[in-house]
């Protein structure tokens, strides 16, 4: 025989596989952990309806995972059928799978469950006297038999994965186990506020999360979650267009984390990670959030079943949108107005300060320091402050000034802005003011840096976005896919100042480019831009390296450290501030001001005590 035709052993004839081993094998994709059985539990009791669902974990979930719920049940004679692989009472045609509003529909996690540990269903509807328990071991069923239990039903899990050694040998420590269940029962937690949830590990009670009936306790649920800071630190959205609904909150910049831990997106009630969505909450984040940086959020997107598509990932972790688009621009125009909204001085978009129609010259410099030339910056005080109802007729107006401060400006009403009034200025670099609650310190330099930045681009969108020809056109090769969104988005980019016309299956020529990024590497930015197109529907980059340009401008025209202001000038820019945009963050995410109170300064000189 030649050497480069070995032996082939002939192919065993095809059979049907044992039942057993064909839910082991579902079992696989379906159940990674202890976590995952209880997600599928908890799901099956959400859908029947339970107000109210009890876990119970040993040893990590290894040794027993126990599932109880007041839902609607299930009848003594569907007990076996519960258990029988893809048997379910949630859908009944195509038409149910294309309008899929239950988080679990497959018929396969029972089944799954039970070929992998030894496992007990006990079950009793409300207009059943007697329950009834059904015990499956290894994927042997017994005949259901009479047992004491309220409306409602229990699962039991026990020995999980005793009869697949070789998975069993895959599970972590105890704690590592048992804290991805406390992970998921918080994010399901989060997903049914109106529903109460215990977890218990080994006896001991772990958490209790009591039914919120309110916003107010559903933000309390959020706060046990996310921790006691997220309420004063987030923002709450609500938005509805085009037959879509997003509800929820979302970190300030200010508080973002190191990691992305903290971001919950709920779909139609359903706990999901999509890249759609994950590009379109960092692009509302872009201008505000430090390098490195991640927004926390707890956020819920409802729309029609039939827009999404659920039956993607055995086990339910993701969706597919079939507008994926249309959600990624609901999404980031929501999220990016919610953010814009916010100014130094406010956590709220609706605490936004209108700027005056006029401005007084700001004071002329009597000091000899050197540096830049004036600002252009005008005392701005509004007689009717829009935050006079939200402070409270009862908090006073600032200190009457001393002899050796000029007198600072009084809105008509008494109450000082949010940022109060400028004190003095320390290291030529921090503004000082007092307000209502205490001390604000201010990085000039930051503060100065986004109100220049936020000017131009309201500039650039003022005038438009000027292109110029290229000397010789660019050609460039392609992906056919990528030549097909060149020719189909050619309206969209020209409008932004970037001309490419397909002039191949797999070519395409770039004519123009924005005035305002001439030196920039310009195949590579047609390049990033169609892959973008290609991925998302959408880009955003020729105005990110716009930004990227005006916010260098922004910088290098921004009054510098050390360069002294007079209280005037401090005071314009405390009031451009409240004015603008984002300007709790420079253009690089870093914060720009905080607030002391005075019972915070009353601890850190202990008086009082």
């Amino acid at each position: 025989m030649l050497g480069g035709l070995a032996h082939r052993p002939a192919m065993p004839q095809i059979r049907p596989l044992p039942p057993e081993l064909v839910n082991q094998i579902a079992a696989g994709e379906v159940i990674e952990r202890p976590a995952s059985v209880v997600k599928e539990l908890v799901e099956n009791s959400l859908d029947a309806g339970a107000a109210r669902v009890e876990i119970d974990i040993e040893e990590g979930g290894a040794r027993l995972i126990r599932v109880r719920d007041d839902g609607s049940g299930i009848a003594a004679d569907e007990l076996a059928l519960a258990v029988a692989s893809h048997a379910t009472s949630k859908i009944a045609s195509f038409a149910d799978l294309e309008r899929v509003a239950t988080l679990g529909f497959r018929g396969e996690a029972l089944p799954s469950i039970a070929s992998v540990s030894r496992f007990a269903l006990t079950s009793r509807p409300r207009a059943q006297d007697t329950a009834f328990r059904l015990e499956v071991d290894g994927g042997r069923a017994q005949a259901p038999r009479p047992a004491p239990h309220p409306p409602g039903s229990s699962v039991e899990v026990r020995d999980l994965f005793y009869n697949v050694p070789a998975r069993r040998k895959f599970l972590r420590a105890e704690r590592t186990e048992f804290g991805h269940i406390d992970e998921l029962v918080k994010t399901l937690a989060l997903a049914r506020a109106q529903v109460e949830f215990r977890l218990g590990h080994n006896g001991r009670p772990v958490r209790l999360f009591k039914p919120a009936r309110d916003e107010a306790a559903a933000l309390a649920r959020v706060a046990e979650v996310l921790g006691p800071d997220f309420p004063a630190q987030s923002l709450r959205v609500e938005q509805r267009a085009a037959g879509l609904a997003l509800s929820g909150w979302v970190g300030l910049p200010t508080a973002a984390r190191a990691q992305p831990d903290q971001q919950y997106f709920f779909v139609n009630g359903r706990m999901v990670r999509d890249r759609v969505v994950a590009h379109a909450v960092r692009q509302a984040y872009a201008d505000v959030l430090f390098h490195g940086r991640h927004p926390a959020f707890v956020l819920f997107l409802e729309l029609d079943p039939e827009a999404v598509d659920v039956n993607v990932h055995p086990a339910k972790h993701e969706v597919r949108f079939r507008e994926a688009r249309l959600v990624h621009d609901f999404l980031f125009r929501t999220l990016h107005e919610a953010i814009a909204g916010t100014r130094a001085g406010a956590t709220a978009p609706q605490l936004a300060v209108a700027p005056p129609a006029s401005a007084s010259a700001p004071a002329q410099r009597s000091d000899p320091w050197r540096g830049q030339a004036p600002l252009r910056l005008g005392v701005r005080e509004a007689p009717g402050d829009p935050y006079a109802a939200l402070l409270g007729a009862t908090q006073a107006a600032p200190a009457a000034a001393s002899p050796a401060m000029p007198p600072q400006p009084q809105p008509q009403d008494g109450a000082p802005p949010p940022l109060g009034f400028a004190l003095a200025q320390l290291a030529g670099i921090y503004i000082l003011a007092e307000n209502a609650e205490g001390l604000v310190l201010v990085d000039m330099h930051a503060a100065h840096e986004r109100v220049t930045y936020e000017k131009l681009k309201a500039a650039q969108a003022c005038d438009g976005i000027r292109s110029q020809l290229l000397l010789v056109p660019l050609v460039l090769a392609v992906s056919e896919r990528e030549a097909a969104a060149a020719e189909e988005h050619a309206e969209t980019l020209a409008a932004l100042g970037l001309e490419l016309d397909r002039s191949g299956p797999q070519q395409v020529t770039v004519r123009r480019m924005p005035a305002l990024l001439d030196g920039a590497d310009a195949a590579q930015l047609a390049r990033d831009v169609l892959a973008d197109l290609v991925a998302h529907g959408s880009s955003r980059r020729l105005e990110a390296l716009q930004n990227e340009l005006l916010s260098t401008m922004a910088c290098h025209g921004s009054v510098r450290a050390h360069r002294r202001l007079t209280l005037p000038e401090m005071n314009a820019l405390l009031r451009e501030m409240e004015a603008t945009e984002r300007s709790g963050q420079c253009n690089h995410g870093r914060p720009t001001w905080t607030q002391l109170s005075v019972a915070e300064l009353d601890r850190l000189f202990m008086r009082g005590r």
